[in-house]
C-alpha cells in the first residue's frame, strides 16, 4: 500500500436470516464490491465486510415454523448468503456471523462500556413492537388495516409488548447528533437521506428499550439473567467485531480501519445506523463511522417487487439467464445510486447490447481482429502521433482522475459514464481514422491508429475490472497483461503498451443478448 493511501473500509449491512437472498441484497453487495475492488486497484489497503444478522425475535419464530432449532435455520440460511457470494462474484474479505463467540464477547463489551458511562438503565417497557422490523415505534406512526389491526409504517404488523427492560438514553444525544449532521454535513449520503435523519432526530428522542426478555435467541446481557440485547445493539456491533473488537491498540484491525468506515445499507435500515448507531457509539466513548450511505429499492416492469405478486427478481436467476458481469454493470449503470430503480427486461437488454456488446465489446474486438489479421499478430510499432492520437489518448489518459471523485462520493454510475465516455471517444476515433481503409492506403499509418486504438482498450479494460471483473480479465488476457500491469498506477503516458505483444485471434467478451418477445 502506497504511504499516502488512506485505508479503505467498506460494509454491507449484514443480512437478517429470516428469507433467502433477493435483489436488494445483491445490490447492496454489488455496490461494496465494486468499491472494494476500485480502491484495491488505486493502492489502498481494503476491508470489505458483509455477513448475516441471526438473532431475534424474528429469526426465533422462523426457526420455529421451519420446524427447527435456531442454530441450524440460521445455519442453512446463512449459507445461502455466502453462495450469492461467488455466483455475483464478490470479493468480500471477511463474512461474518453474529452466533460466533467472536461477536458476542464484542456486543457484550460494546454494552459495557455503554453502562460504565452511565448511559443504560433499568425500567419496564409498554408499547408497539413490530417483529418483522425488530423495531419499536410509537402510536402515532402507526395506521388500521382493513380488519382494524395496527401497522407499522412499513406495513409490519404490530403487537403490544410490557416487560422489563434495559434502557439506552437515546433522549440525551439528540444534540449530540444534530451537532454530527452541522460537523460533518456528508455523515449520511445522499443529500435527502441527510435531511431526513436530521428532522427526525430534531422531532426530538425517546429513550431506548434495548433488551428483551421474553424470548432467549440472542446475545446475553452481561451481568443480568433473562436478558437478551435487542436485536440492533447486537447487529450493528458486527462492524467493529470484525475489526478483533474489542482490540483496540496500535496496529490492530480496528486502529487501522475504525472509524473509517462506509456503511452501505438501503434506505429502509437508514435510522438504525445513522441515529442509533453514532448514538451507541459515542455513549461507548468511540467514534461514529466515516459515512453512511443509503440506496434505493428496486421495482421490476413500474411494479413493487413482492412475493404476492409473485414478481420476487432472483439474482441467481438472473446470473443465469443473462450472465455475471451484465447483471453487474446494469445494476450499477442504469439508476443513479440513492434513487430507487427499474428492472425491466427490454431495458436491460438495451443497455447491456449497447453499452457493453456494441460498445467496448465491438470497439475491442474490432481493433484487436485487425491486428491479428494486419499486424503480423502483435501490437505494432505506432509511428508519429498526429493532433487527433494524442487529443484521444490525453482523454484516456485522464480517465482514473474522472472517475475517481465519482468512487470517493459513491456515485458509481457516474464513475461508469466517465469510463464509457472513452468508450464511445474511441469508437469516434476509430471511425473518423479508419483503418481498414489506411490498411491500402498508408499502412503505417493503420498501424499506429490500431496500436492507440488498443492503448485505449487497455486503459478502458483496467479502469472496468471493479465492475466486470471476468470480462476486463479476458480483454487483458488478450491484449498480453500480466498481472502486475492491471493495477491503476499503470495506466496514463507512462505506461504504454508495448509493440511486440502477441495478439491471438481474439475472443468476444460481450455477446448479444437475445431475449424472445414476451420473456
Amino acid at each position: 500500500m502506497s504511504a499516502d493511501k488512506t485505508p479503505f473500509y467498506v460494509t454491507t449491512p449484514i443480512y437478517y436470516v429470516n428469507d433467502v437472498p433477493h435483489i436488494g441484497h445483491a445490490y447492496t453487495t454489488l455496490a461494496c464490491d465494486m468499491l472494494a475492488r476500485f480502491k484495491r486497484l488505486d493502492g489502498h489497503e481494503v476491508f470489505f465486510l458483509t455477513g448475516t444478522d441471526e438473532h431475534g425475535q424474528k429469526v426465533q419464530k422462523s426457526a420455529a415454523q421451519a420446524g427447527v432449532d435456531p442454530q441450524a435455520f440460521c445455519d442453512r440460511v446463512s449459507g445461502r448468503f455466502k453462495v450469492l457470494l461467488d455466483a455475483m462474484n464478490f470479493s468480500n474479505d471477511q463474512f461474518i456471523r453474529t452466533t460466533e463467540d467472536r461477536h458476542k464477547r464484542a456486543a457484550q463489551d460494546l454494552w459495557r462500556r455503554i453502562a460504565d458511562n452511565g448511559h443504560i438503565y433499568l425500567d419496564s417497557y409498554a408499547g408497539w413492537y413490530a417483529v418483522r422490523d425488530e423495531a419499536y415505534y410509537a402510536e402515532s406512526e402507526l395506521t388500521k388495516a382493513e380488519d382494524g389491526s395496527l401497522l407499522a409504517p412499513t406495513g409490519a404488523p404490530v403487537e403490544w409488548v410490557e416487560e422489563e427492560s434495559y434502557f439506552f438514553d437515546l433522549s440525551k444525544w439528540q444534540q449530540p447528533l444534530l451537532d454530527l449532521y452541522d460537523r460533518r454535513p456528508d455523515f449520511v449520503k445522499p443529500q435527502s437521506r441527510l435531511n431526513e435523519v436530521r428532522s427526525f432526530v430534531a422531532g426530538g428522542l425517546r429513550d431506548l428499550s434495548i433488551s428483551r426478555t421474553t424470548f432467549d435467541w440472542g446475545v446475553p446481557v452481561p451481568d443480568a439473567p433473562g436478558h437478551i440485547m435487542y436485536v440492533w445493539i447486537d447487529a450493528l456491533t458486527n462492524y467493529l467485531t470484525a475489526l478483533d473488537y474489542p482490540e483496540t491498540g496500535a496496529g490492530s484491525a480496528y486502529d487501522r480501519f475504525w472509524p473509517g468506515a462506509l456503511h452501505i445499507v438501503g434506505k429502509d435500515i437508514l435510522r438504525f445506523h445513522a441515529v442509533y448507531w453514532p448514538a451507541f457509539l459515542m455513549a461507548a466513548g468511540l467514534e461514529p463511522p466515516h459515512r453512511v450511505f443509503a440506496h434505493g429499492w428496486w421495482t421490476k416492469e413500474g411494479q413493487k417487487i413482492s412475493k404476492s405478486l409473485g414478481n420476487v427478481l432472483d439474482p441467481f436467476d438472473l446470473v443465469e439467464r443473462f450472465g455475471r458481469d451484465p447483471v453487474r454493470y446494469f445494476m450499477m449503470r442504469e439508476v443513479p445510486f440513492g434513487n430507487d430503480g427499474d428492472f425491466a427486461t427490454d431495458g436491460f437488454v438495451g443497455r447491456c447490447n449497447a453499452d457493453l456488446a456494441n460498445g467496448i465489446g465491438n470497439l475491442a474486438q474490432r481493433t484487436l481482429s485487425m491486428i491479428h489479421k494486419n499486424c503480423a499478430g502483435a501490437v505494432p510499432e505506432p509511428g508519429p502521433l498526429t493532433d487527433d492520437d494524442l487529443a484521444f489518448l490525453a482523454q484516456v489518459d485522464g480517465a482514473l482522475d474522472d472517475v475517481r471523485p465519482h468512487i470517493d462520493a459513491q456515485a458509481p454510475h457516474l464513475a461508469l459514464e466517465a469510463i464509457w465516455a472513452r468508450v464511445s471517444a474511441g469508437d469516434g476515433y476509430i471511425s473518423a481514422q479508419a483503418p481498414w481503409t489506411l490498411k491500402k492506403t498508408d499502412p503505417a499509418r493503420m498501424a499506429t491508429v490500431l496500436y492507440v486504438t488498443a492503448e485505449a482498450v487497455r486503459q478502458i479494460a483496467i479502469l472496468m475490472q471493479p465492475i466486470v471483473p471476468e470480462a476486463a480479465a479476458s480483454l487483458l488476457d488478450q491484449l498480453g497483461q500480466g498481472a502486475d500491469d492491471r493495477r491503476f498506477e499503470r495506466l496514463g503516458a507512462g505506461h504504454r503498451l508495448t509493440p511486440g505483444i502477441a495478439i491471438a485471434k481474439p475472443q468476444g467478451v460481450f455477446p448479444r443478448i437475445e431475449v424472445e418477445a414476451g420473456v
